[in-house]
């Protein structure tokens, strides 16, 4: 099993080992397993003596931003930005977090990027109380979210400026990416705003002022972001509709010029049918002039009706 612990004293962090933060005497200690649900279930409950029903939220599969207030806790459940490889559906990995005065339980599945980020603040001594701890979690996984965020609506932009019929089929799969992307993150951003918004508004001795307010501007900005993902979604839908207007323009005006061919040559092709019949009493068919004779006339009927789909601006 794979983890690591902090204790922190009067803000200076000391970093030990999972089975030594436990027997830890420090205004905080932070422990943070990596690891499957099976391993965290047996440790969590034989060697850190939580309650099932703690343990089962810190280990369960599937899982949603949430928060609940439990005894003298609160269990928090945080999506963020992962590492490694996720399915297209669930675009971001989740860190479970048990809370209470004096202890911190935090636990993942699949690497979570903001955790490094808030490893390197309790390094710096910024951290006294599982307030700071929380509020460092919720700032670190939106801070990483949000350049995530802005390139989605950078990369439609470029999309929106670059319209093009003949582009349609690149364009489309680029403004498809970014729509399935703004789906699936704003999926988990605006019930983590809620979350934050509920921890934020919990009594409890352990949560200062201070923490509130960085929770509350935390949710703040996991509410602009979801906002925003889903002016980027409904942009994406307006896009999408361009490209297949683009596409069917396109395919249409090559639809009128292909009709006005054949409607060109089908008289043409009447006359030349008609005197290729081979039965007697073609008029002039012994006539040494009677070739040139129907190509002129075929030439003067196709010019007749081009000039007239001309005037009629058809090629337009």
């Amino acid at each position: 099993m794979s983890g690591f612990g902090f204790r922190i004293t009067g803000g200076e962090a000391v970093r030990v080992d999972v089975k030594e933060a436990l027997g830890c005497t420090a205004d905080l200690v932070w422990v943070h397993l990596s690891t499957n649900a099976e391993a965290a279930q047996t440790w969590l409950r034989d060697e850190a003596k939580l309650s099932d029903y703690v343990v089962d939220a810190l280990t369960a599969t599937e899982t949603r931003p949430r928060c609940e207030a439990f005894g003298d806790g609160a269990y928090l459940n945080l999506r963020g930005r992962s590492d490694e490889q996720l399915d297209s559906s669930d675009l971001l990995a989740s860190v479970r977090i048990w809370a209470v005065k004096g202890r911190v339980f935090s636990v993942t599945r699949k690497r979570v990027v903001a955790v490094g980020a808030v490893e390197k603040v309790v390094e710096a001594a910024e951290i006294r109380d599982p307030g700071d701890l929380i509020a460092a979690f919720a700032t670190a996984i939106t801070e990483d979210l949000d350049p995530e965020v802005a390139a989605l609506g950078d990369q439609l932009d470029d999309c929106e400026q670059a319209l093009d019929a003949d582009k349609v089929f690149e364009l489309r799969r680029t403004v498809t990416r970014v729509r399935v992307a703004a789906i699936g993150y704003r999926r988990f951003l605006s019930p983590q705003r809620a979350a934050l918004e509920k921890l934020a508004s919990l009594p409890g001795e352990w949560l200062q002022d201070d923490d509130r307010l960085h929770l509350a501007a935390a949710a703040d900005r996991a509410a602009r972001m979801a906002e925003e993902l889903e002016a980027i979604r409904e942009r994406s839908s307006l896009t999408h509709e361009a490209l297949t207007d683009l596409r069917a323009e396109q395919i249409d005006r090559r639809t009128l010029v292909i009709s006005i061919v054949a409607m060109v040559f089908l008289p043409l092709t009447f006359i030349t049918g008609l005197l290729g019949m081979n039965v007697k009493g073609i008029p002039y068919a012994d006539e040494p002039w009677a070739f040139d004779g129907v190509m002129a006339l075929c030439t003067v009927i196709a010019v007749v009706i081009t000039l007239y789909f001309v005037r009629r601006h058809w090629f337009r």
